[in-house]
Order: structure tokens, then sequence, then C-alpha cells
């Protein structure tokens, strides 16, 4: 029988809670956050709107709970192929958290809640995005092995790429939401 596999990571960023969800919330930031060998890009997005945001969020696109997306990317570096990876956030709740989940795709199973916790450090404010991921991959008893030799590796590295990523893009982020309010 197959094994669930589990992956968590954090990141502390130095900006407010509701800028770090409306930037994660927005499914146009995440083909940038993936590693840029895989080209990820959106195909598809089906928006169900979420509730209203909270008074004061800058967030104008975010993926309310029913929105499905297809998203395509290479699985390997230099390979022409892409692979097709449909999803849908079935929970969705304001500078708090969503989750995603694969309707069809790579895994046999993915379930990945990102949540975001308002935390100051060395008195600034900032937020803690926490992701926890469950995984399943195909092949049962050799996907846990491939899992084994590398997949696990591999999903900490997708995830240090994020990181990366975002520390790079928030600024940047910030300075168009600025641009946008003036």
């Amino acid at each position: 029988m197959p094994m669930r596999h589990t992956f968590r990571t954090q990141q502390w960023l130095p900006f407010p809670l509701p800028t770090v969800f409306a930037f994660f919330a927005n499914p146009q930031n995440l083909p940038p956050l993936m590693p840029a060998w895989q080209k990820a890009k959106i195909e598809e997005v089906i928006f169900v709107a979420p509730p209203p945001p909270p008074a004061g969020s800058p967030a104008r696109i975010a993926t309310g709970a029913g929105t499905t997306m297809i998203l395509s990317f290479r699985p390997v570096p230099l390979l022409p192929v892409r692979i097709s990876w449909h999803a849908l956030i079935p929970e969705f709740v304001w500078n708090d958290h969503f989750c995603d989940t694969q309707t069809s795709g790579p895994f046999r199973y993915w379930r990945h809640c990102h949540t975001a916790r308002a935390e100051t450090r060395d008195g600034i404010e900032g937020t803690t995005v926490l992701d926890h991921v469950e995984y399943e991959l195909p092949g049962g008893p050799l996907g846990d092995f491939a899992n084994k030799l590398g997949g696990a590796l591999q999903m900490r590295y997708i995830f240090n790429t994020r990181h990366c990523m975002t520390t790079r893009l928030m600024p940047l982020f910030v300075n168009r939401l600025a641009a946008r309010a003036r």
C-alpha cells in the first residue's frame, strides 16, 4: 500500500500579513516562484471569487474556494515535454490560509495548504508563511522508493527555490502596490 508523505516548511517575510497573503493568493505569482527550468505557465484559471477581502487588503485577484487552474511545466530540465497539473482550491480564508489539491497530474495525491501568520521579529512586523504538503507519488511501492531516492530532496529543492524567488519578488510586488495606490 503506497504511503502519503508530508513536507513542511516556513518562511518569514518582513511584510504585513495582508500583503503577503495577497501575493500568494494571486495565481499569476505562482509560475515565477517555480524553478526557471520548468518554464511553468498557467494554461487556464476558472475563478470562483472569494468573499470580499478585509478592509485595507491590497488584494485585487485571488483564487477563492472552488477555483480551478491548469498549470503546465517541464518535469525535467531541458526535456521539451510538458505535463499538466489540474488544481482545485477547496479552502480559502482571507489572511489565514488556502489549500490546493491536485485533481489530475503527476502525483497520485497532492494537498498543499498555505498558512500565513503575522509575526514580529526584531521589532519588524512581518509574516510567517507555513507550507504543509501531503503527497503520494504514483507507482505504489516504487513511488515510495522513488521518494526515498530523490523525491523528498526534489520537494526541498522546489521550496528552497520558492523561498528565494519570494524574497526577490515580494519587494517588487510591494512597489507595484505602492505605485497603484498613488
